[in-house]
């Protein structure tokens, strides 16, 4: 005789040998692809994104979720030679959203060592501005 009980969110069922002598009579149910509840991949059977497939590791859902979800939309429905090349604006919205939130989103070492030399070249262009400056204020 089996029995069960309840742990929390589990269920524990206890059989006996009894219980696994006879067949099981359970009877399994095959999938509904049109199911929109069912997991899917990253584009569902009609085409649409699926905003709730974990290999967008929760950005459609974050503090900058509309603005990624715009984006990604912006990507996906491209019709540009260069895909996405119409998404710059999306894309940058994401981005200063995203930067906004260093803990959440951080960035790759890669992505801070590339944009040190835009800084460094935006600082040196400033000081020969003020340079440039100084020399024609003393002539």
């Amino acid at each position: 005789m089996s029995y069960c009980r309840q742990e929390g969110k589990d269920r524990i069922i206890f059989v006996t040998k009894e219980d696994h002598e006879t067949p099981s009579s359970a009877e399994l149910v095959a999938d509904d692809p049109n199911d929109p509840y069912e997991e899917h991949g990253l584009i569902l059977p009609n085409g649409d994104i699926n905003w709730n497939c974990p290999c967008l590791g929760g950005m459609a859902s974050g503090p900058c979720g509309e603005q990624f979800k715009s984006a990604f939309s912006c990507f996906h429905y491209s019709k540009e030679e260069i895909k996405g090349s119409d998404c710059i604006d999306q894309f940058r919205a994401m981005q200063e959203c995203m930067q906004k939130y260093p803990d959440l989103y951080p960035q790759d070492e890669e992505e801070e060592e590339e944009a040190k030399p835009v800084e460094q070249v935006e600082e040196t262009a400033a000081s020969k501005a003020s340079a440039a400056k100084e020399q024609g204020s003393s002539s």
